[in-house]
């Protein structure tokens, strides 16, 4: 259930003050805007276009990686906002990613400053391991084998992490966190010898379908905040998505909860998410969704509608990375 803690939060955030708490004196927005886009079939200046439109409207979270070929737009974009005076490199909170090729402690500081590099930023203030399998280092981010098949590379997590702690050591990151971990993997970092800095997050699906129970709990009483990406559903693309899956945003109970509100499904989803205490990272590059998934903050759901939404809990993933199941870290294989 939700903790009384988040929920008092929750009420207390609006759109111009609406960051939370992170273990390490850092603090996160609690909505911020995915940057992902299909580099083959998104128009270039895209990402830039709405990086800046974001801010204009409140956001100031962008969640972005290496691995999305875009981080050059996103930092253009950053940057411009700066330059015109509608923010401060200080109000802006951006989380890069470690992509799979880059594991082995000698290749993530070089990581790091190759994504430092192509926003042409300081400092990121969050960035987390993209997953915990790792693929063969090299200039290939999916390298295949001649059948096809992922060439997997061996994992040490632990080894991984110490490397990010010197990154942020050095100030090339304000917070450090993961992504994709079950509880397993969480605890092999937790439970290291020797651990210098937390993970501050854990960045997993997280909706109203796929609400994460067990994982969000243990997460709470570790201090670690858990950051929901496809918080409405996802695209439907079958290499990565389970398209079995219903569509979130047709469900009876989001459409009429948004009835009385006056607000749309996807309104009600991300609400539902920021009362648990839970960052949502909502991906759109359309200016009106990008517009109408900031306006969550003038609105509460009840607790018997909370209640109500929690029970539409069906344990479904839309992104179950299926292409990387036959890895030793797949992490889905596990309860949570």
């Amino acid at each position: 259930m939700l903790s009384h803690q988040s929920e008092k939060m929750s009420l207390m955030l609006t759109a111009k003050n609406h960051s939370i708490p992170l273990s390490d004196g850092n603090r996160i927005p609690i909505i911020g805007l995915g940057t992902y886009g299909d580099p083959r079939t998104t128009p270039k200046g895209t990402a830039r276009e709405c990086v800046k439109l974001a801010i204009d409207v409140g956001y100031r979270q962008f969640d972005g990686a290496l691995v999305y070929f875009n981080e050059h737009e996103v930092g253009q974009a950053i940057r411009e906002k700066i330059t015109d005076g509608t923010v401060r490199r200080e109000d802006i909170f951006y989380c890069g990613k470690l992509w799979s090729t880059f594991h082995p402690p000698e290749l993530v500081r070089p990581a790091l400053e190759r994504t430092l590099k192509t926003l042409q930023l300081d400092y990121v203030d969050l960035y987390i391991i993209e997953l915990p399998m790792a693929f063969k280092p090299g200039d290939k981010f999916y390298p295949k084998d001649k059948n096809g098949k992922y060439i997997y590379h061996e994992t040490d997590l632990c080894a991984t992490w110490e490397a990010l702690e010197a990154c942020k050591d050095a100030g090339l990151t304000k917070s450090l966190g993961v992504s994709n971990f079950n509880r397993r993997q969480l605890e092999l970092i937790l439970n290291k010898p020797g651990l210098k800095h937390r993970p501050v997050s854990n960045q997993v699906e997280c909706h109203p379908y796929f609400t994460q129970p067990k994982l969000l709990e243990f997460c709470r009483q570790n201090d670690i905040v858990i950051v929901g990406y496809s918080p409405l559903g996802t695209s439907r693309d079958a290499s990565w998505v389970n398209l079995k899956c219903p569509p979130l945003l047709e469900d009876e109970v989001l459409v009429s909860i948004g009835k009385k509100y006056n607000k749309s499904p996807s309104q009600v989803a991300l609400r539902f998410n920021v009362q648990r205490g839970v960052v949502v990272i909502p991906k759109s590059f359309n200016p009106q969704r990008i517009t109408k998934n900031f306006q969550i903050f003038d609105f509460s759901l009840t607790d018997d509608e909370m209640k109500l939404m929690e029970g539409l809990n069906k344990n479904i993933r839309f992104v179950e990375l299926l292409m990387w199941s036959d890895h030793p870290e797949y992490p889905f294989h596990d309860d949570y």
